[in-house]
């Protein structure tokens, strides 16, 4: 039994216990609180949005090959890791402030890191272990052992299966998913790639193949059915959803006003839109929030010419702000190399990330501040503008219905400085806000910090460096009274 198992129940068990003390404020509070507005996530994608940082691992035949698309010719034997350990990998993915690994178990040449039943182009005939190896096996039991969520990448593209394009295909790659569905625990999401056919291997055939993804893959009735029949908690990623759309691009940006909602008439599986990936759609009527794809290095499989590419922290964090930042989760791609680990370099940045971002967020200045509400509904504490300091949670500072215009002033009794600001709406009910803006008090007028549309689960601006002693944060339009969770003022050092 996998040790999440026994702690969704200790789990389960103490919140029965709190919210039999917490009752009379919980009644109070849902009598009183707001109304949803709009499409809100579902529990699964709350946690996922509120988790923020996942790791892609891009490793297969193309690592000892040194290219970034197989042509699905590749020999078995080829894949052969000197010294694998998914230990390392892992942990040096929790270390850096990840919740989760999506691992590319297929990628496009068809080469698959399990020993699947249904092909011998796998590791089962790779010198390997012998051929008795499991990459899967491996990396998913150390995410279960170290306390972190495992994923799965299967790419629908195959170069080397001789039936791709055709329905035999279909059948074949509905196998696979069964299998890695059904042998590796618990699956927080599945990440199904946009890449639909070309010039491939296709069993000897060696020639180009396009398919017609929309219609071929049968997506909602066949693929996401099994998806959600064998592993209901998890999160299906395309380029349109159901659960998280594409962000639009491979740089791990997001568009400044990107909602997490896009309108049901346009739910197309595998489709690319890049405008609209990026920017999401207001109003909607689902909730898809955007999943932002990046490698730390140039590419996305390991390739030792591309060592002195590694991103920074500082660039890990820059890129945190511009998808995190702005609603969207980030999916940070690092390679294992040939022997089956993280070059070292690679894992000293994205320790030095979690380090800047733990610094950076250490001090929330508005903790010190005088805070005052323009509205506060019913004027009742349990939605005071004091909320705004909490970092999480189930609290938010919350207008009268009638009010969708409202300001919160933050005051000091001495000078303070920041150059980053972080806001959040409370999303279980929705996305609310319309147009925003946050301003400084100099020279006994406001200054306008920044302006800005969307919210969502957060937003941050990093700026220029203010030395203020009141600062306003003021929403100039809401679709529905305002539930703002958080609002946070700080001081990055580089």
């Amino acid at each position: 039994m996998y040790p999440e198992f026994y702690f969704m129940r200790f789990y389960t068990f103490l919140m029965c216990i709190l919210s039999l003390n917490l009752m009379p404020f919980r009644l109070k509070a849902e009598s009183l609180s707001p109304k949803p507005y709009g499409p809100t996530p579902s529990a699964k994608q709350l946690i996922s949005e509120n988790e923020e940082l996942y790791a892609f691992m891009h490793f297969g035949v193309n690592t000892f090959t040194d290219k970034e698309w197989g042509e699905g010719s590749e020999n078995e034997s080829i894949f052969n890791p000197t010294d694998f350990n998914a230990y390392q990998m892992v942990q040096a993915f929790k270390d850096g402030g990840f919740k989760g690994v999506i691992l590319t178990c297929k990628h496009h040449d068809g080469f698959c890191l399990w020993p699947s039943a249904y092909t011998e182009h796998s590791v089962k005939n790779s010198p390997w272990r012998s051929g008795r190896g499991d990459v899967v096996r491996e990396v998913s039991d150390a995410c279960h052992r170290l306390g972190m969520r495992f994923g799965i990448y299967l790419s629908p593209w195959d170069r080397n299966h001789a039936f791709y394009g055709k329905p035999e295909y279909l059948t074949y790659y509905k196998n696979q998913l069964r299998e890695l569905l059904t042998q590796y625990g618990p699956i927080f999401e599945v990440w199904l790639d946009g890449a639909n056919g070309g010039m491939g291997y296709y069993g000897g055939a060696k020639e180009k193949r396009v398919v017609d993804a929309t219609s071929y893959y049968q997506w909602p009735d066949a693929w996401v059915s099994i998806i959600r029949e064998l592993q209901p908690d998890c999160i299906i990623h395309s380029d349109f959803g159901p659960d998280n759309r594409w962000g639009g691009n491979e740089e791990g940006t997001q568009a400044l006003t990107s909602w997490a909602t896009i309108k049901n008439k346009n739910l197309t599986f595998n489709t690319k839109e890049s405008k609209r990936n990026k920017t999401g759609e207001r109003p909607g009527d689902l909730w898809v929030p955007a999943e932002s794809d990046v490698s730390i290095r140039h590419g996305w499989f390991y390739h030792e010419s591309e060592d002195s590419t590694v991103k920074s922290a500082t660039k890990l964090f820059s890129l945190y702000c511009q998808s995190v930042g702005r609603g969207s989760n980030l999916l940070l791609n690092v390679p294992p190399d040939k022997r089956g680990q993280l070059a070292a370099k690679d894992v000293a940045s994205l320790k030095a990330f979690k380090a800047l971002k733990d610094a950076t967020f250490a001090t929330n200045l508005i903790n010190d501040a005088n805070i005052t509400a323009s509205n506060t509904r019913s004027n009742d504490s349990l939605f005071s503008a004091q909320h705004l300091k909490a970092e999480s949670g189930n609290t938010y500072w919350s207008t009268d219905d009638s009010v969708t215009e409202a300001n919160v002033v933050f005051e000091w009794a001495e000078p303070v400085t920041y150059n980053l600001i972080n806001i959040q709406e409370y999303i279980p009910l929705g996305q609310r806000v319309d147009a925003y803006q946050i301003e400084h008090w100099i020279n006994n007028a406001w200054v306008l910090d920044t302006q800005a549309q969307a919210i969502g689960h957060r937003a941050i601006f990093k700026g220029s460096t203010v030395t203020t002693t009141k600062v306003r944060l003021t929403i100039k339009h809401s679709a529905a009274c305002v539930a703002i969770s958080h609002f946070g003022l700080y001081l990055q050092k580089d």
